[in-house]
């Protein structure tokens, strides 16, 4: 591979420096990833000066709150991430079905945060971007570009968000907040599938030498960063809900493709307990189904293309859901009448209830993937589901209010919420639910070709290096090389 991020070496000594002398300025350590996989490792000074900070300010000691262990204060830390186990009266099969909050992170009560640390520090302490003079560009269908405008205006630099129009008004809201200006606020044509749309616009941008593209469909820091932190703090959250039951096995890892960088977790879960991994996509757009086509309004599962960065060949299932079912799911589980039902008819614990404002559409998009595999794979009470919530309610409040006009009529009541469990819940089907072979697995990656080789300009040497798990064991040599990287980087600023 011939990117920069794989490139280790310092490749601009001036460069460098000017980072070096703007993050002092600027008051900025940089976490490593071994860090951000285990908080433990955080010095103690920083966790005691973390202790006075609002978690959604830019300020730097945030950066050290870019991990699954915040508490569901964000302020503190926990040992095991915070996670709700979802019980049959929910999902309607035996198996516990898991979910690692993301609104826990800091800054964008995202878990996408993370992806945008992992695809700029390395480009920082390498000497490949200066903050005092370049901006980073952040393409998106939602909150990558959010935690990307976060961390650039941490690290003092400008950062610029490139997203569809028609995202959800509390994205751009957000945006507006924490931008320069808004010029740094970009829009293209279209919703969640428009992602070629997105990249044509970064290509006309990239003409200039001051603006630097960070695509989290081909950073492989996004999917490392997955691989290296969301990976174990997922097993820490498995082994935890195991405890009670030694028999229990950890059967799927399932995940909305998106970027693909959080399916990297998958890599991990596989090598350490033997998890399918579960890939998920919007049956309005069916690209790895059906080679499919379409648009939906699943925010932030951007698709009609595959990431660069997906590890086809060693993901297991596909599975499709609608755009309808998370809707109406999105309705339930925020209406009072929702409410009522699912504890009074339901009898679900309401400490369950009280964490469903932690799932957005795509983590909703998750929790019934996971019950259609559940079903397709004939899994038991055993065998148990890990999923995550990769953003809150709050960022869809506007389509909610959408979607109860145009499906509700504007009243959602017990017979609504009825329906809408049986129908979305309890009816969930095997249907486009899809046990890849490899013949699939070789369809699927090859769909990628379109976009890399004939849009992107990637050598095809180096997307045909993908096929190989050799390759992606490869990467994860770079992760103690930026540790390194980082630990000499904030040596010299002398904040260390």
């Amino acid at each position: 591979m011939t990117t920069p991020e794989f490139e280790t070496a310092i490749a601009d000594r001036a460069t460098y420096d000017r980072a070096v002398a703007h993050l002092r300025a600027a008051k900025v350590v940089l976490p490593t990833f071994a860090q951000l996989a285990d908080p433990a490792r955080i010095p103690e000074g920083v966790r005691a000066a973390l202790a006075g900070v609002d978690p959604d300010a830019a300020d730097p000691r945030n950066l050290f709150r870019v991990h699954w262990h915040n508490d569901a204060a964000r302020s503190g830390r926990v040992n095991v991430p915070e996670h709700v186990v979802l019980p049959p009266a929910l999902t309607g099969v035996p198996s516990p079905i898991v979910v690692a909050l993301g609104d826990r992170f800091p800054l964008i009560r995202a878990h996408k945060v993370l992806a945008a640390y992992a695809c700029l520090a390395p480009r920082l302490v390498t000497g490949r971007f200066d903050p005092t003079a370049q901006r980073a560009l952040w393409p998106s269908t939602g909150n990558y570009c959010r935690g990307g405008v976060a961390i650039s205006r941490i690290m003092g630099c400008r950062g610029v968000a490139i997203l569809p129009v028609g995202m959800s008004a509390e994205r751009f809201r957000w945006l507006e907040r924490w931008v320069a200006g808004p010029s740094d606020i970009v829009g293209t044509p279209g919703t969640e599938s428009n992602v070629k749309e997105i990249y044509d616009t970064c290509k006309l941008l990239a003409r200039d030498p001051a603006n630097v593209v960070l695509n989290q469909f081909s950073e492989y820091g996004n999917h490392l960063a997955h691989y290296a932190v969301t990976g174990p703090a997922l097993g820490r959250v498995f082994e935890t809900v195991a405890a009670a039951r030694p028999a229990r096995q950890l059967a799927a890892f399932v995940s909305a493709s998106g970027s693909a960088g959080t399916l990297g977790a998958g890599d991990w879960l596989k090598e350490r307990f033997g998890a399918r991994i579960v890939a998920v996509e919007a049956l309005e757009c069916p690209t790895m189904l059906y080679n499919g086509f379409g648009e939906h309004n699943i925010q932030g599962i951007g698709d009609k293309h595959i990431p660069l960065i997906h590890n086809v060949m060693n993901t297991d299932v596909v599975v499709a859901v609608s755009d309808r079912c998370t809707d109406a799911l999105g309705v339930l589980f925020d209406a009072d009448a929702g409410m009522r039902y699912l504890a009074e008819r339901r009898g679900v614990d309401p400490a369950v209830l009280a964490l469903l404002p932690a799932f957005g559409l795509s983590s909703i998009c998750n929790v019934v993937a996971a019950i259609k595999t559940a079903k397709k794979l004939g899994l038991g009470e055993d065998d148990v589901i890990v999923t995550v919530a990769t953003d809150g309610a709050a960022l869809y409040v506007s389509e909610r209010e959408k979607v109860m006009a145009r499906d509700f009529g504007g009243a959602f009541d017990a017979y609504r919420a009825e329906a809408v469990f049986a129908e979305h819940l309890l009816g969930a089907t095997t249907d486009h639910v899809l046990r890849l072979t490899p013949t699939d697995q070789r369809r699927i990656f090859n769909l990628g070709y379109f976009t890399w080789v004939e849009q992107q300009d990637v050598p095809l040497a180096d997307f045909v290096a993908r096929r190989a798990q050799s390759f992606w064991r490869g990467l994860r040599d770079l992760l103690p090389a930026w540790d390194e990287r980082i630990a000499e980087f904030n040596g010299r600023t002398g904040l260390a």
